[in-house]
């Protein structure tokens, strides 16, 4: 009997220790699926961003409202409905190209996995993820643009005053470490590139 009951309590145990070498493998796996979907999902963000498209949409919009905001601690009734706006133009553009690039896709998913990993994101993406949600990151991301154009339209005058225009104006403001340059499109605006 002794030698039965150390063997089913060793055959027990066995099995016991086995189902939870199994249990913490697939909590692994599902953990590292999870983390690399997560991580695609990352990559793709990135790509997004930088293509020519979405620099566009963003900067076309913010061309559009920069004027709207300014620096008081008030926030104004009127932003609300750009801030409705700009969510429903680039969360759903970005969620269109995502769902084209990663099939079965779910923004809600990732925007719950983002907040378990929001220590892993790059500073830029997550700022801009941010715009999205919190209201105060937008409002100040138009501030910031609003600020750089002033400053490189400031410059402009400065250097108008100076030189004549020739093709010097063209590229003056290409010169800012921040990345704005004079536009002759925008008729007299300075825009980002690197928004």
């Amino acid at each position: 009997m002794d030698v039965q009951e150390r063997g089913l309590i060793g055959s027990g145990e066995n099995i016991v220790e086995m189902q939870d070498l199994d249990e913490e493998e697939f909590a692994v796996s599902r953990s590292s699926d999870a983390d690399a979907v997560f991580d695609a999902v990352i990559g793709n963000i990135e790509e997004i961003i930088m293509e020519d498209a979405f620099q566009s949409l963003q900067q076309s919009f913010m061309e559009k409202y920069y004027l709207e905001f300014d620096d008081s601690e008030e926030n104004k009734l009127s932003y609300t409905p750009i801030f409705n706006e700009y969510v429903e133009l680039l969360e759903k553009y970005l969620e269109q190209q995502l769902m084209e690039r990663i099939p079965g896709f779910n923004m809600n998913d990732f925007t719950h996995s983002l907040n378990q990993h929001k220590d892993e994101v790059s500073g830029d993406i997550f700022d801009m993820l941010l715009t999205f949600t919190d209201f105060m990151a937008f409002k100040e991301m138009f501030l910031d643009y609003r600020a750089k154009v002033v400053l490189c339209l400031n410059s402009y005058k400065t250097i108008r005053v100076t030189r004549q225009l020739g093709s010097y104006s063209a590229a003056f403001c290409s010169k800012f470490s921040f990345g704005l340059k004079w536009s002759s499109t925008h008729s007299g605006t300075c825009t980002d590139t690197q928004m």
